[in-house]
């Protein structure tokens, strides 16, 4: 079972996407900053980051850029609001970008997608 740990400041996301992708059979695990990421990330070890972009405190993009300075080959899904920063050349490092709905079927399946891609085939 593949562990995704979503980052993002309002709660009810995180409960929404938690509840959903349990559902779906993952371990799911959460966090509402970015506040010690990356120590968070060394001591869970996701297989998969959704992260949002624009946090009260942080900018999703320069953790994006923390995450893969330590973790390059970790998959990151950047999942925002707001379709703008599709345009900004930090959000490339990104393996892929979804804007926010509460229709979660794009997400799943990006999430899909960028596991079938990182994990060991079994």
């Amino acid at each position: 079972m593949a562990k995704i740990l979503i980052v993002d400041d309002e709660e009810h996301i995180r409960f929404l996407y938690s509840e959903e992708l349990t559902d779906e059979g993952f371990d799911v695990i959460t966090a509402d900053s970015g506040e010690g990421l990356l120590e968070r990330i060394e001591n869970e070890k996701p297989d998969l980051v959704i992260l949002d972009i624009k946090m009260v405190d942080y900018n999703g993009l320069d953790l994006l850029q923390d995450i893969r300075n330590k973790y390059y080959d970790l998959p990151v899904i950047l999942c925002t609001a707001y379709d703008t920063f599709k345009e900004d050349m930090k959000s490339i490092a990104a393996d892929f970008y979804v804007i926010k709905s509460f229709d979660l079927t794009e997400l799943k399946n990006k999430i899909k997608k960028a596991l079938e891609t990182s994990l060991p085939k079994t």
